[in-house]
C-alpha cells in the first residue's frame, strides 16, 4: 500500500482502484476519472471496495496513478487510493465485444432509489434506446434488473414480458395506486392489447394523500411467483424496529430518524415486547428504505434490528408511559415535519445512508458554532469535531452547512436527539426548526 509500490508494476492500460466507499458504483468511478482519459471498461469489486477501470492508452493510465500519488482524488466523496494493475486489459464477460454474439441480457444497478423501481420505469428509460422485450426486477443489494430473455410468467410490477400482453393482471380498482413520474407507457400499447401500466410514485394508501375513486386509474395484477428468484417490495408499510434504548427512545426520535426515508404516520411502542416500537410510514418502499438503510445501525449503545411488520396499520391501544415519561403512541399524520408530503418534496430529499457527517439547514443566521456545540452538550450527545458554513446570500434568512463527527454512530445520535429541534431568537416571533440528514460527504 505504499504509494511507491504504484512503479514496481509495469505501467498498464487498466488501473486497480482501492479505499472505495460501499455505495459506490461504476458511474462514479467514470465521473472522477474520466478526466484523466477515455475509460474503456469498468469492473467493481464490492465486497473487497475495490475496482479496476481500463483505460483506452497507457499514457491516461499513468496520468491517474501519478495523480493519486502526490495529491488526494476523490470518489463519491472519499479518497481513492491507485496502482496500476497486473492485467493489461479487464476480461470481459463472454462475447460482451461481439455485438452478434447473442447477448441481449443488460444488468441495471440501482442504488438508493428514491422513487419505486418498476417495470414502467425501467421500460421508459430503455425503450427509446432499444426495443424492450421482457424486463425482470429482483432485490439483492438495493435493486437489480434485466431486460432479459429469461421466462417471465407474469405480467405485473416486477416483470413484464412484451411479447406476451395476455399473462395475468389483476380486476380493476384493487392494488395499491401510484402516480407517474416518467410519464406512462406509449399509448400503442393500450390499443395492442396491453393494458395500462401501473403509475410510478407510490401514495400512501392510508392517509391525507390517499387519491380519491375518481382518480383511479386501471392497473396490472401485483402478486409474484411464490417459487420466484427475486423478491418484491415489503407487503407492508408498517416496520417493526427492536433494540431500542429503553431510556433514550421515543416516539419523537423515532421519527426524527426514519423520517429521512419516507413520511412517518403512526409510532407506537408495544408493551408486551420491551424495547421495540411499530413505525407506520406513508407506503409500503418508505419501509424498504429505512430497512436498508437503518437495520443493524447502533443508537445508543444498542443495535437496531428494523424488519416488516406483519401488522398493517398502528392501532393506538395500550397507550402507556415510557421511561422519559412521553407517550407510547403519537400519531405524526399532520406534522409539517414530514418531507415526503408530494413527489416536489420528496425529490429534494438525498436518500443516504448514515454517515459521520450531518447537513444542517433551516437554521437562523445569528447561531454560532459554539451555540450548536452548546445545543450538543445540554442534550447529552457527542459534539461534533468539525463545522463548515455554506455561503448564503445577504438577504437569506437562514443559513446551512455541515457537521463532521468522530464516528458515524454520534451522527446518528445527534440527529435522533436534535432534528427538528425549535430554536429560538431573541426578538423572535417564531422558532425555527433545526433540519437535519445525513450528507453525502465522508469528512470535511
Amino acid at each position: 500500500d505504499n504509494g511507491d509500490d504504484a512503479h514496481r508494476i509495469a505501467p498498464s492500460p487498466v488501473v486497480h482502484v482501492r479505499g472505495l466507499c460501499e455505495s459506490v458504483v461504476e458511474a462514479d468511478l467514470v465521473e472522477a476519472l474520466e478526466k484523466f482519459g477515455t475509460i474503456c471498461y469498468v469492473m467493481m469489486m464490492p465486497f473487497k471496495r475495490q475496482a479496476l477501470v481500463e483505460f483506452e492508452g497507457v499514457e491516461s493510465a499513468d496520468k491517474c496513478v501519478t495523480c493519486g500519488a502526490s495529491e488526494a482524488v476523490y470518489i463519491a466523496g472519499q479518497q481513492a487510493f491507485f496502482n496500476y494493475s497486473t492485467s493489461k486489459r479487464i476480461t470481459r464477460p463472454t462475447n460482451a465485444d461481439n455485438p452478434n454474439s447473442g447477448n441481449k441480457v443488460l444488468l441495471l444497478s440501482i442504488q438508493n432509489p428514491l422513487y419505486p423501481i418498476t417495470t414502467d420505469v425501467l421500460y421508459t428509460v430503455c425503450n427509446p434506446i432499444g426495443n424492450v422485450l421482457r424486463i425482470v426486477i429482483f432485490k439483492r443489494n438495493g435493486i437489480q434488473a434485466m431486460p432479459t430473455r429469461l421466462n417471465v410468467i407474469r405480467n405485473d410490477n416486477d416483470s413484464w414480458d412484451y411479447t406476451k400482453p395476455y399473462l395475468v393482471r389483476r380486476e380493476r380498482g384493487k392494488g395499491r395506486q401510484r402516480q407517474a413520474i416518467l410519464g406512462e407507457h406509449p399509448s400503442s400499447y393500450n390499443d395492442n392489447g396491453y393494458g395500462s401500466h401501473c403509475p410510478l410514485l407510490p401514495l400512501p394508501g392510508n392517509n391525507r394523500y390517499k387519491m380519491s375513486s375518481h382518480d383511479v386509474p386501471d392497473v396490472v395484477a401485483y402478486p409474484l411467483p411464490q417459487t420466484s428468484s427475486y423478491l418484491s417490495h415489503s407487503s407492508s408499510s408498517v416496520a417493526m424496529v427492536s433494540g431500542l434504548h429503553p431510556a433514550k427512545m421515543n416516539c419523537t426520535r423515532i421519527f426524527n430518524l426514519f423520517c429521512l426515508y419516507g413520511n412517518i404516520e403512526k409510532v407506537k411502542f408495544m408493551k408486551s415486547v420491551p424495547g421495540t416500537a411499530l413505525v407506520e410510514m406513508g407506503e409500503e418502499y418508505a419501509v424498504d428504505r429505512a430497512i436498508t438503510h437503518l437495520n443493524s445501525i447502533k443508537v445508543f449503545g444498542k443495535r437496531l434490528n428494523v424488519c416488516v411488520s406483519k401488522q398493517h396499520a398502528v392501532i393506538p391501544s395500550q397507550v402507556f408511559e415510557l421511561e422519559d415519561g412521553t407517550s407510547s403512541y403519537k400519531d405524526f399524520a399532520m406534522t409539517r415535519n414530514n418531507r415526503f408530503t408530494s413527489a416536489g418534496q420528496a425529490s429534494k430529499n438525498i436518500i443516504q445512508p448514515p454517515s459521520c457527517v450531518l447537513h444542517f439547514y433551516n437554521v437562523p443566521p445569528c447561531v454560532t458554532q459554539e451555540e450548536l456545540q452548546r445545543l450538543c452538550t445540554e442534550h447529552d450527545v457527542p459534539g461534533f469535531i468539525k463545522f463548515k458554513v455554506f455561503d448564503a446570500k445577504p438577504t437569506s434568512k437562514t443559513i446551512s452547512g455541515l457537521l463532521e463527527f468522530d464516528t458515524k454512530t454520534h451522527a446518528v445520535e445527534v440527529l435522533t436527539v436534535l432534528n427538528h429541534y425549535q430554536i429560538r431568537i431573541p426578538n423572535g416571533s417564531n422558532p425555527y426548526t433545526l433540519k437535519l440528514c445525513f450528507s453525502t460527504s465522508s469528512h470535511l
